[in-house]
């Protein structure tokens, strides 16, 4: 029995949204009163290519919006089961965002939410694309880019969100758990099942060292035990560039499923780490560490444990990047990740 089945069986409910059945969607839409009686839709296009949700843009005679639903596996990988209640989290997010005049600056207006059913409306950003493409060689940020999503990290950062407490956001703790085991076990387990030779020839290799040094694979487990506790700034979880979008020239940040309470040193680590695997100018790495304004208590060995452990699991994880590098610079990659993470 796959994900869909096991969810449909314990719930009773197989209500999930499709590009296919227009009618229905327009019926839904209108009985939450997102349309009005007399608006249709005119057109349903996929955004881009979601990595956790089904994702919709719709078009009617009047206007263009996105709809998001959650469903209990990952979109992107769909033999993996997921915590349907992540689309909760991210409603939290963007209302509490929608506050501060910086961070609205940044992210889609939520329109409505039925979590009943796990879907969001949202505010369409417009036609644009993510950043994935500085992955490929000469691709690479603008000081101008680099600048807004600085701007967005620390403002989230440092932001007192007034009348809200950590306690009010949802700690997310099931979320946390898978994305722990994707981050700081699974890559890691030599009995994984992962062909790495498939990806790249040479790849499983250089992930044999790893598997086999007891004393990395150690601190990677106690920086994971620190990623599921709690901490005292809100992190948007997933801080690289398949969450930043570029639309009419302005830097967006999208896809907060992943938030919580956290550490802000997780957020950035990740910011860092991609910088790296995209070979961005050691002038601009160096640009956000200096810029960014590190809240009380940062720990800067701490940054860069994180910035190690998030290239390493991108580099022999599931969650591959379309990285434009050999097998030689994945092997530098890999021994800087494992010098940051011993430190």
């Amino acid at each position: 029995m796959d994900v869909r089945q096991r969810f449909i069986t314990a719930t009773g409910s197989s209500f999930f949204l499709s590009i296919e059945e227009g009618e229905v969607l327009e019926q839904y839409l209108k009985g939450l009163h997102w349309l009005d009686a007399d608006e249709f839709i005119v057109n349903t296009e996929k955004p881009g290519e979601g990595n956790m949700n089904f994702v919709l843009r719709i078009q009617t005679q009047r206007r263009s919006f996105i709809i998001k639903q959650a469903r209990p596996w990952v979109e992107k990988y769909p033999q993996l089961a997921a915590p349907i209640e992540r689309i909760q989290t991210e409603a939290q997010f963007y209302s509490w965002v929608q506050q501060d005049e910086i961070l609205k600056a940044y992210t889609p207006a939520l329109i409505g939410s039925d979590l009943t059913n796990y879907v969001l409306v949202l505010e369409d950003l417009g036609n644009g694309a993510d950043f994935s493409f500085v992955y490929q060689k000469r691709k690479d940020f603008t000081e101008a880019d680099l600048d807004s999503l600085i701007t967005f990290l620390q403002t989230l950062h440092q932001n007192a969100f007034t009348g809200h407490t950590k306690d009010s956001f949802p700690k997310n703790q099931a979320l946390k758990v898978l994305n722990h085991e994707h981050i700081f076990d699974f890559p890691y387990r030599a009995d994984n099942g992962m062909d790495l030779d498939s990806i790249q020839a040479g790849l499983l290799a250089l992930a044999q060292p790893i598997y086999a040094d007891q004393l990395l694979r150690q601190k990677i487990t106690q920086l994971g035990e620190l990623y599921l506790g709690e901490g005292n700034h809100l992190i948007h979880g997933d801080f690289y560039p398949g969450s930043w979008l570029k639309v009419n020239g302005e830097v967006k940040v999208i896809d907060p499923e992943f938030s919580y309470f956290g550490l802000a040193e997780f957020d950035l680590a990740v910011f860092l780490a991609h910088l790296k695997m995209a070979q961005s100018s050691p002038r601009l790495q160096q640009k956000v560490r200096e810029q960014y304004q590190t809240p009380s208590s940062f720990d800067a060995n701490l940054l860069d444990q994180f910035i190690g452990v998030e290239i390493l699991r991108r580099l022999i994880g599931i969650a591959q990047l379309p990285l434009a590098l050999t097998i030689e610079e994945k092997e530098q990659l890999i021994q800087e990740a494992i010098s940051l993470l011993k430190k």
